[in-house]
């Protein structure tokens, strides 16, 4: 019992001094930054991205530009997209503020995800990506290449022209060109981000999205 006492008397002592620490660093950090401009604090590292030829969602002149490596067949992309781009595009993208740009990352270990990427490129080639791209997301379950084929009827696209588009693997080199382009960034896995070239990785509340975005407003 005395050998209990003796151990949280310690523990407790530990905490008091590693919280006198913590608040002791945050007032260091608060007088070296106090009357520095801003753009003098260390800002985060961007990356330089280029959004290619690829899709874009919003005014192609908004301050802010997202650009998104995804996987169709990718959960946490879904997840993005059922959660979080919804707010982004009513606050955001909607009011001009921000534009998106979808540029495709199809991981291997999808079996499904290479082809939707290309069928989603032919769609896009008809002037119908994004109607694509949601549908695509709505049915995360069911893309094998019967299904993909049936979307682009369900949307009115010309399935004559989609499906040779499809079938002979015309928009096989695009997507993998995306795929390169997204290793050279440094993404390794989906949903992967450059807000302004600001990287965020995952499938990240709306709130984390907002924050890097109001600081590029």
């Amino acid at each position: 019992m005395k050998l209990l006492k003796i151990l949280i008397g310690i523990t407790l002592i530990l905490v008091f001094i590693n919280l006198y620490f913590t608040v002791s660093l945050y007032d260091d950090f608060k007088a070296l930054t106090k009357g520095v401009p801003e753009q003098d604090i260390e800002q985060p590292t961007k990356v330089k991205v280029s959004i290619d030829d690829d899709p874009i969602k919003g005014d192609k002149n908004a301050k802010v530009t997202i650009i998104e490596f995804s996987d169709f067949q990718c959960p946490f992309c879904g997840k993005f997209y059922s959660q979080t781009l919804p707010l982004i595009e009513e606050n955001y993208i909607k009011t001009g503020k921000v534009k998106l740009v979808y540029r495709d990352f199809p991981l291997s270990f999808h079996q499904n995800a290479q082809k939707a990427a290309e069928a989603a490129e032919c769609a896009d080639e008809q002037g119908k990506f994004w109607e694509y791209h949601n549908t695509i997301y709505d049915n995360q379950n069911t893309l094998d290449i019967n299904n993909l084929k049936q979307y682009a009827a369900n949307l009115n696209l010309d399935t004559s022209k989609f499906e040779s588009c499809l079938d002979s693997g015309k928009m096989t080199s695009e997507v993998q060109k995306d795929f390169k382009d997204g290793q050279s960034y440094g993404v390794e896995g989906t949903p992967a981000f450059f807000i302004n070239g600001i990287p965020l990785s995952g499938a990240q509340p709306y709130q984390v999205f907002e924050q890097v975005i109001e600081s590029q407003l």
